[in-house]
């Protein structure tokens, strides 16, 4: 039997492993890019997501899409950062997930990504489902199944 096929990680859903939007940083629409790198830096993640004044998702916003837009031909253009709103420089095409999809829907969206957003069917903004939820569930059931054969 294939791990994945094991009876547990089966019936793991998003909702089981996701992190709660209460816990997440995330930056709005409209605020300028100035607080999106002070949100990332000071929170020591790469991205985040991008909510509206309702807290729907929007998309993400990175440090590297940030740090290409206020690039210059010979310096940073840090007053750029002051200029421009999150909204002009995230990224809108990414994967969504849904608290009742599976363990097996979260793996797939997450191939490319090192965390995709959670939202509910008029999409708003749950939490995100992270690579390491997923691997610390696939780890925690070999580490299960070693137990149960020995």
């Amino acid at each position: 039997m294939s791990l994945l096929q094991d009876r547990e990680l089966t019936t793991l859903t998003v909702q089981d492993m996701m992190i709660p939007s209460e816990k997440v940083a995330h930056v709005q629409l409209n605020n300028p890019l100035e607080h999106a790198l002070l949100v990332l830096v000071k929170s020591g993640y790469s991205a985040v997501p991008v909510l509206d004044s309702a807290y729907k998702l929007e998309g993400t916003i990175g440090k590297t899409k940030i740090l290409n837009e206020i690039l210059g031909l010979e310096r940073f253009e840090m007053d750029r950062l002051s200029e421009l709103q999150v909204q002009d420089v995230m990224v809108t095409d990414i994967p969504r997930l849904l608290k009742g999809d599976t363990l097996i829907d979260g793996l797939k969206a997450l191939i490319d990504y090192p965390f995709v957003c959670v939202v509910d069917e008029a999409g708003y903004f749950d939490g995100i489902l992270t690579r390491r939820a997923i691997l610390k569930e696939i780890r925690k059931d070999i580490y299960s199944g070693k137990n149960k054969q020995n």
